[in-house]
C-alpha cells in the first residue's frame, strides 16, 4: 500500500472519463488501499480514484465522516449512483485535495442517498446529511469530470486559476 501523488488542477486527467468497476480484484483492493493511505496522509474527508490518476469509478469517504467512530476505516463506494437529493440545501465551505489550500462556498442539497458497490462486491445504499451528503456529492462529481471550480463565478474562477498556477510553480521549484 502506498501514498500516491494527488493530481491537481488544471491536470486534464481530472476531466477524463471514468470506467465502472466490473468486479473486485486484487488490483482494485490495492487501489482502494492506496486511496485510503493517500486520503489519510492528506487529511481529506474523501478522495476519488481519478485524483490519483486512476480512471476507476471509486471514491472513499473518511470513516468518521461516513458515520463511523474516529479512526474507523474509510467507506468505499464503487460505481456510485446518486438516487435522491433533498430539496433543502445549504451553502458551506468546501475544499478539495486537487485544489490545495483553496476553499469555496458551495450550495448543495443537505441530504442525499447513494447506491454503490462495496469492497465486498455487494451493493448497498446509504443516506447521508450535511457533511456526509456534501462529501458524497463532491466525490461523485469527480467521477463525472466536475470540479468545484465549475460551480463558481468568473471572478472566483480566475482567482483559483492564479492560485493554482502559483502552487504549480512552487511545486516545480521544490522538486
Amino acid at each position: 500500500m502506498a501514498v500516491r501523488p494527488i493530481v491537481t488542477y488544471p491536470d486534464p486527467r481530472l476531466r477524463q472519463e471514468t470506467v465502472p468497476v466490473l468486479r473486485v480484484t486484487d488490483e482494485i483492493r490495492t487501489l482502494v488501499a492506496d486511496l485510503a493511505d493517500t486520503m489519510l496522509a492528506e487529511h481529506g474527508a474523501g478522495i476519488a480514484a481519478i485524483q490519483i490518476g486512476a480512471p476507476e469509478r471509486i471514491f472513499l469517504i473518511e470513516g468518521a465522516v461516513a458515520g463511523g467512530a474516529i479512526g474507523s476505516p474509510p467507506k468505499v463506494f464503487m460505481n456510485p449512483e446518486i438516487l435522491w437529493l433533498s430539496d433543502e440545501s445549504d451553502t458551506a465551505e468546501e475544499g478539495c485535495l486537487s485544489f490545495p489550500d483553496i476553499f469555496v462556498q458551495l450550495k448543495r442539497p443537505t441530504r442525499c442517498r447513494v447506491r454503490a458497490m462495496g469492497l465486498d462486491g455487494e451493493l448497498f445504499e446509504t443516506e447521508g446529511n450535511l457533511l456526509l451528503a456534501r462529501a458524497m456529492q463532491h466525490e461523485g462529481d469527480h467521477l463525472n469530470g466536475k470540479l468545484m471550480i465549475d460551480f463558481v463565478g468568473p471572478l472566483k474562477k480566475e482567482m483559483i486559476k492564479r492560485k493554482m498556477k502559483r502552487y504549480a510553480q512552487r511545486e516545480a521549484e521544490d522538486s
